[in-house]
């Protein structure tokens, strides 16, 4: 998986561009977010930038080494800052920390530590935080297949549902949990319409 999303990131060329997801966006510019902001799978920077740009702190992760050199090339470029760590989630120093707000932004990680991620993500916002989150649904596996520009992976195991985000976010007052079909525009690899899960949940006290 680490050499699949090095060969994609190695190209001078954003592979999802260097805007920030359009949901990831709208969130950001309507919530009054504050202090520490966890980006899982963040690859080339897109989304950890606009955060940074918008006063968070940043702290990101991905396997992919190219994925981290993409990302801090374009934050020397915009002027921000942001942490970014190598590995995986469990072994990295940002693990022990806890956060204000976690994105998951088409982090789509294997189904073995999919489940287990979110709910280690979920215990490291604070009380009050807040987790953003979409993906491909499972429910986007016929549009892939009817158009594979779309993206998104092939295995059903990796995509989400309801649910699932539902079971795996369970200590979360959702604000919004639904599907939608959405066109996407984002570099070389989402482009078309796409079935999405769109998560935005808030951690109770207890």
């Amino acid at each position: 998986m680490k050499e699949f999303w090095d060969e994609r990131f190695k190209d001078e060329k954003y592979a999802y561009g260097t805007a920030p997801n359009n949901f990831f966006k709208e969130v950001l510019d309507s919530y009054p977010l504050k202090g520490n902001i966890l980006l899982p799978a963040e690859g080339e920077g897109r989304n950890a930038i606009y955060a940074a740009e918008k006063g968070l702190n940043v702290h990101a992760f991905d396997i992919s080494i190219e994925g981290k050199n993409k990302a801090e090339k374009l934050a020397q470029k915009r002027n921000v800052k942001i942490n970014y760590e190598i590995g995986d989630f469990p072994n990295l120093e940002l693990s022990k920390l806890s956060f204000d707000v976690a994105a998951l932004i088409y982090a789509h990680f294997p189904p073995n530590i999919l489940s287990a991620y979110h709910k280690k993500i979920g215990e490291l916002i604070k009380p009050n935080g807040i987790v953003i989150l979409e993906g491909f649904s499972k429910n986007n596996l016929p549009l892939r297949e009817a158009n594979p520009k779309i993206g998104g992976p092939p295995n059903i195991d990796m995509l989400f549902s309801i649910e699932e985000i539902k079971k795996d976010f369970s200590n979360f007052k959702i604000i919004k949990l639904e599907e939608q079909e959405v066109e996407l525009n984002e570099g070389m690899f989402h482009i078309g319409t796409g079935k999405v899960v769109r998560f935005i949940g808030i951690k109770n006290n207890s």
